[in-house]
């Protein structure tokens, strides 16, 4: 029998098999409990790295454009002003068409052109401004010079004026140059949507 016991398969003790059950349960528990926890943690620890390294770098950047950023807003702040000043004032059509009736009648009297009625036509929006017209019946004048200054004064006032319509008149050829005759100038104001956004800001 002692010849055959060299091929008896080895056994293990309780003892070592306990030891060997426990070693794996120790290494589970320090893996879950040690590295796992460590190694979630650099991983969160690199992503956040990462993330603050981009705001970093984004911060970086409005950093270097700034100047040329409040350079931008101040230009559109100048421009919005300028164009604010070639508005007519008030915030009715009617303030408005009696700001640009006073304007034309200023002129009228400086250029000698005699203005026979004033009529306020139906306002229009356009786009983020309203654009209020004024009809114009003048009597006959007979220095075209004078109705010429007249028309430049209104088209080159400080607030945005047109002439948008013009209906001249010679009533008599013997005097080629009395002439009479209706013109429509309208002016821009600020309209309904300019309005809103402003209230909203």
């Amino acid at each position: 029998m002692k010849a055959w016991s060299f091929l008896r398969t080895p056994r293990f003790s309780r003892r070592k098999v306990g030891w060997v059950l426990i070693g794996i349960a120790l290494s589970i528990i320090i893996y879950l409990l040690g590295i796992h926890p460590a190694v979630e943690a650099t991983r969160k620890a690199e992503e956040e790295i990462v993330l603050k390294k981009k705001v970093l770098l984004k911060y970086d950047e409005y950093l270097h454009n700034r100047k040329a950023m409040e350079e931008a807003l101040d230009r559109v702040v100048k421009q919005s002003e300028g164009i604010q000043q070639r508005l007519l004032p008030g915030d009715t059509p009617q303030l408005g068409a009696a700001s640009l009736q006073e304007i034309v009648k200023r002129f009228s009297e400086k250029n000698g052109i005699g203005i026979r009625s004033f009529r306020i036509l139906e306002p229009k929006e356009i786009d983020s401004f309203r654009r209020v017209s004024l009809q114009i019946d003048f009597n006959p004048t007979n220095s075209i010079l004078s109705l010429g200054q007249f028309m430049n004064d209104v088209e080159h006032h400080e607030k945005d004026l047109m002439i948008s319509e013009m209906d001249l008149l010679v009533p008599n050829m013997r005097m080629p140059n009395n002439i009479q005759g209706s013109m429509v100038i309208s002016g821009l104001m600020k309209g309904t949507k300019t309005k809103e956004k402003e209230r909203k800001e």
